[in-house]
């Protein structure tokens, strides 16, 4: 095991690999009980999705960790679930309405798209063509996206409207004046936020005594905490309802619906699937594999994130054969890579898991958004470190940098930080290199993608 996942040589050991694997498990398993909820919404079985959920972050996470021995793991992407349900429901109501099945179709495209993406190698380009400052932005980018997904699960970030906001339509947004906020923390009555703050607290301790383990040990702390009376974060009426024998004859396998996919609406749902997961997926494997230090040998990291998207194209259109929408690399894979995670047995290990929750649904269920949400919090401080990597002072990297950076978490987007990086770097070293004050490379490829970026927008629109 050690020869073939090269653990000496990466600096890790079993024990280490399998305590990462289990961390990372532990921050993304919420998914097992989210995804079902959302796609359910759009009119596919819940059950049948939890059990494609499972089944795809267990089989292609495995996948990772045995062909491309990388510590990330995949599963159903959020945001791209919700705007599978939200494609669905709101084309109820047109003269085309789409089904469930022309949307996992959709979803199955897009993955051949992929596939095809890598093995032409346009999407590994993507590592050579983006600025090595405009990388490390990604990294801490990401770690700002986890820290708002933390803050956001905890209830210690909170949302709320002014109260002369009487009425405001599903699916619309309202318009705020520059001293108008909707964020505010939330009441530290409630005892999901002061045990957030609490593993925040135990988390911290740990790492400053240098504790080996210190995430999943607050994980694990928070949820035994939760038991306690007055608390009660962990609800144990799980362990005698929820299905214990996974049900596979409700598994929506290959449910496709090809009819039609030319019409209008399929055809943005495509092209969004493609371009979101383009730069969700090429952004999280970045900023994973500069936190897990693969890019000090640029091309063993390039080589590595190449075949990450294999995998990753792969689960894609097998994800939707299961009966999911778009399966994609995991921000919180950082988690398991902050525990030193290394190698493929970090990811084969939470795949292992992925499975075993198939037959320990509810154990997996117990863990409280308390507890995986102080460790998403504090993995967004290991990710924010790549920030001294940036050279603010020239203003051609420092911008883009940080529209990157800053536009990733407040508009709760990795592709829409990714996109406002590349178009204001390609402008910028435009304009610096006419002037001929100092030149700046533009890969040919950051000008296509400064293009499809401008198109995207102009004609697909912003997904809010």
């Amino acid at each position: 095991m050690e020869r073939f996942f090269k653990l000496k040589e990466l600096g890790t050991n079993v024990r280490t690999e399998i305590m990462a694997g289990l961390t990372t498990f532990m921050t993304m398993a919420y998914i097992l009980a989210v995804n079902p909820g959302i796609l359910g919404s759009a009119g596919l079985d819940p059950y049948g999705v939890f059990l494609a959920t499972a089944l795809a972050a267990g089989i292609f996470t495995i996948a990772m960790g045995l062909f491309v021995n990388f510590p990330v793991a995949v599963a159903p992407g959020m945001g791209l679930n919700a705007f599978f349900a939200t494609t669905v429901i709101a084309s109820k109501a047109t003269d085309n309405p789409i089904s469930p099945s022309m949307a996992l179709a959709a979803v199955f495209i897009s993955g051949i798209i992929f596939l095809i993406l890598t093995i032409t190698q346009i999407r590994q380009m993507l590592i050579v063509a983006i600025p090595d400052g405009l990388k490390h932005a990604i990294t801490v980018g990401i770690g700002l996206f986890i820290t708002i997904i933390g803050l956001k699960n905890s209830g210690l970030l909170t949302v709320a409207l002014d109260a002369q906001v009487t009425e405001v339509a599903k699916g619309q947004f309202t318009d705020l004046l520059g001293f108008e906020t909707v964020f505010h923390m939330g009441n530290l009555e409630n005892p999901s936020v002061y045990m957030t703050i609490a593993g925040l607290a135990i988390i911290s301790v740990l790492m400053v005594l240098k504790v080996r383990g210190a995430i999943l040990y607050g994980i694990l702390l928070v949820t035994l905490l939760g038991l306690l009376p007055g608390i009660d974060l962990v609800n144990l009426d799980s362990l005698r309802n929820q299905e214990w024998v996974p049900q596979f004859d409700q598994l929506n396998f290959w449910d496709f619906d090809f009819a039609d996919l030319l019409t209008t609406g399929l055809l943005v749902a495509i092209a969004t699937f493609t371009f979101v997961e383009l730069f969700d997926t090429f952004g999280t494997l970045v900023g994973t594999a500069n936190r897990a230090g693969f890019f000090k040998d640029k091309e063993k990291g390039k080589k590595l994130v190449g075949k990450a998207m294999f995998v990753d194209a792969v689960a894609v259109s097998g994800g939707a054969m299961l009966g999911t929408s778009t399966v994609t690399a995991y921000v919180e894979s950082s988690a398991g890579i902050a525990e030193g995670g290394r190698s493929g047995l970090t990811a084969v290990s939470t795949g292992v898991f992925f499975l075993l929750a198939l037959f320990l649904a509810p154990v997996a269920l117990l863990v409280p958004a308390a507890a995986t949400s102080a460790a998403l919090i504090i993995v967004g401080v290991l990710m924010l470190q790549s920030v001294k990597e940036i050279d603010f002072s020239d203003y051609v990297i420092g911008i883009p940098a940080f529209l990157t950076i800053t536009l990733m978490p407040f508009t709760y987007n990795i592709a829409n930080g990714i996109s406002f990086g590349i178009v204001s770097y390609v402008l910028l070293a435009f304009v610096v290199n006419l002037a001929g004050d100092k030149k700046h490379r533009i890969h040919w490829l950051m000008w296509v993608l400064f293009f499809v970026v401008i198109a995207r927008y102009a004609f697909v629109g912003s997904q809010g």
